[in-house]
C-alpha cells in the first residue's frame, strides 16, 4: 500500500537579544552552569516580568519577512506543566492570539522546482532551563543536572502548515527558516548551541486520501541531518505499524543519534492539557503601524526577492540562485564578484563550484574564504583575455587558497601563462604528427576519436599552457594534409 507523509515542523529558534525576555539577565552562551538565571527567571515570589522591547521587534521583522500578518494586539499565556528544568511550573507563551499570523516562504527542491510552504504562526515565548545528563544516561543509574541559564531566553516558535510531504521537503523548509532568521540577523541560528531547534510533527495517510492520519511528534532535533534521519525512521515505522494492522499512537518521541532511531517519550499533550490562561503579571501586545514601520525599515532585500533578482537579472537557474542566496555573505561575495569581473555567469559557476567544494571541504564559511571576491574575480579576468585555460585555472585557484598570492601572482611565478603564438603551437604541431605517422593515418581514414590523442599530445608537450581553442583550429587544419 502507498502512504504519503504528512510532516509540520515547530521551529524554535532564540532571539538575538542581550537579555532575556521577560528579565534582565544575560542570555550569553557558555557561562557557568546557573548563572545567568535571576529571581524573574525562577518564578521566585513577588517578582514580576517586564516584557523585552527588542524580542518584540525581532517577531515584528520575522513577520514582515514572510509576508505575514502583524497582530495588532496580541497576548501572553501560562502554559501549565510541570518539568524539572521550568522552575516557575508554567511557560509564558503566547496560544490564542499569537504576535504573527500566517505567512508563507518559497523552498528549491533537489530537482530545481519551486514548493510554498504555509507557515501557521508565530508566537513569542520564553525558553525553559536545560536537563544536563552527566555521563550520557538519565534515570536509574544516571545523574542528571538542571541548569537554568537558558531559562528566559526569548523564543520564537515558527508553526508551519503540515504542507510538507517528505523529509527531503521538511529538510529544505528548516534550512530556509535557518537562513531567514540568519539573514534578517535576529538569530545567530548556532544548532549545536540550541539557539535553533526543531519539532517534527508525522503522520502517514493513503495515497490519495485528504484526511490526516494520527500523528507523532518528534521533539528537540538540533540538526538536518538527524531531521532527515528521524523523518525517515518514523516514516518507516508508521509504515510497519499500520501495514500489520496497528494504531499509531498520538505521542511525542526523541531520536536517538547513535541507534538511528526514534523512542516513546510520553503520551503527546493537548492544548486543554495545559491550562491556558492569560497571563495575570503581563498586558496585552499592542502595536501601532508606526512602531511596526519603526521595526522593520532596515530590512535588508529578502533572500526569495534576490533570489528572483539574481535570475532575471544574471541569468541563473534556480539551483545556482538559491545556493548563492544561502547566506547574505554568499550573496554579497557573488554580487561583488560579479561586478569585478564583468562575468556573473562564471562568477556563479566558480562559486558553486571549486569554491564551494574547497568552503566544505575545510569546514569554513564564506566570509572565511583565503579566496576573496576581489581575487577570484582577478583569475576569472585571466581566463576571459586568454591568459590561461580554464584546466590551468584550476591549478591557480589552488595555489591562490593556498595563500600564494594573487591570480597575477601565481600565473607568473609558476610560468603558468597560456601560449597563445601561434608559430609555437604550430611548431609543436608539426613535430608530433611527424612523429606519429599511423595515427595519422587512421584520422585521415575517418577514426575521428584519434584527434583526442593528438590533442592530448600538444598539451602535455605545452605542458597544458597551449590554447585550446588555437590546439583544434590548427590540428584539424594540419592533419587534413
Amino acid at each position: 500500500m502507498q502512504w504519503e507523509p504528512v510532516i509540520g515542523l515547530e521551529i524554535h529558534t532564540q532571539l538575538a537579544t542581550q537579555s532575556k525576555i521577560f528579565s534582565g539577565a544575560a542570555t550569553a552562551f557558555g557561562a557557568a552552569p546557573n548563572t545567568q538565571a535571576c529571581a524573574v527567571d525562577l518564578g521566585f515570589p513577588g517578582v514580576l516580568p517586564v516584557l523585552n522591547e527588542g524580542a518584540v521587534r525581532r517577531a515584528v521583522q520575522f513577520g514582515r519577512a514572510i509576508g505575514a500578518e502583524i497582530a495588532p494586539r496580541s497576548v501572553f499565556a501560562r502554559k501549565n506543566y510541570f518539568y524539572p528544568d521550568l522552575p516557575k511550573g508554567y511557560q509564558i507563551s503566547q496560544y490564542e492570539l499569537p504576535i504573527v499570523g500566517r505567512g508563507e516562504v518559497e523552498i528549491v527542491l533537489d530537482d530545481g522546482s519551486v514548493k510554498t510552504i504555509g507557515i501557521t504562526r508565530a508566537h513569542l515565548e520564553e525558553d525553559a532551563g536545560k536537563s544536563v545528563h552527566e555521563d550520557g544516561r538519565s534515570g536509574a543509574g544516571g545523574m542528571t543536572g538542571i541548569d537554568l541559564n537558558r531559562a528566559g531566553t526569548p523564543l520564537l516558535e515558527i508553526v508551519s502548515e503540515p504542507d510538507l510531504r517528505s523529509p527531503a521537503e521538511a529538510v529544505a523548509y528548516a534550512r530556509k527558516i535557518h537562513q531567514l532568521v540568519r539573514w534578517i540577523g535576529i538569530s545567530d541560528g548556532n544548532m549545536q548551541e540550541g539557539s535553533f531547534r526543531v519539532d517534527a510533527n508525522i503522520s502517514l495517510r493513503r495515497k490519495g486520501e485528504e484526511r490526516f492520519g494520527t500523528r507523532t511528534e518528534i521533539k528537540n532535533i538540533n540538526s538536518f541531518r538527524f531531521l532527515q534521519k528521524a523523518l525517515e525512521f518514523e516514516i518507516e515505522r508508521q509504515t510497519d505499524v499500520l501495514e500489520n494492522g496497528g494504531t499509531v499512537i498520538q505521542e511525542t518521541r526523541l531520536y536517538d543519534a547513535d541507534k538511528d532511531e526514534t523512542r516513546s517519550m510520553r503520551t503527546k499533550e493537548e492544548a486543554n492539557d495545559y491550562r491556558y490562561f492569560p497571563d495575570p503579571d503581563l498586558l496585552p501586545v499592542e502595536l501601532d503601524d508606526a512602531f511596526i514601520a519603526q521595526a522593520t525599515e532596515d530590512l535588508p532585500e529578502l533572500p526569495d526577492a534576490m533570489r528572483h533578482r539574481f535570475m532575471d537579472t544574471y541569468g541563473l537557474n534556480d539551483a545556482d540562485a538559491a545556493l548563492l542566496t544561502s547566506s547574505r555573505a554568499m550573496a554579497g561575495y557573488f554580487e561583488q564578484t560579479a561586478s569585478l569581473c564583468g562575468e556573473a555567469r562564471q562568477a556563479a559557476n566558480w562559486i558553486t563550484g571549486a569554491l564551494a567544494a574547497a568552503l566544505n571541504k575545510a569546514n569554513l564559511e564564506i566570509a572565511a574564504s583565503p579566496v576573496d571576491a576581489a581575487q577570484l574575480a582577478g583569475l576569472i579576468k585571466r581566463i576571459q583575455d586568454n591568459t590561461i585555460s580554464g584546466k590551468i585555472a584550476k591549478q591557480v585557484f589552488e595555489a591562490m587558497w593556498a595563500g600564494e598570492g594573487a591570480a597575477d601572482q601565481v600565473i607568473a611565478a609558476k610560468g603558468l601563462e597560456q601560449i597563445t603564438d601561434t608559430g609555437a603551437i604550430e611548431a609543436m604541431i608539426d613535430a608530433i604528427i611527424a612523429a606519429n605517422p599511423q595515427q595519422v593515418e587512421q584520422y585521415r581514414a575517418g577514426k575521428e576519436k584519434v584527434f583526442g590523442f593528438f590533442v592530448g599530445q600538444v598539451m602535455k608537450q605545452s605542458q597544458g599552457k597551449a590554447n585550446p581553442q588555437q590546439v583544434n583550429a590548427l590540428l584539424r587544419a594540419k592533419l587534413k594534409g
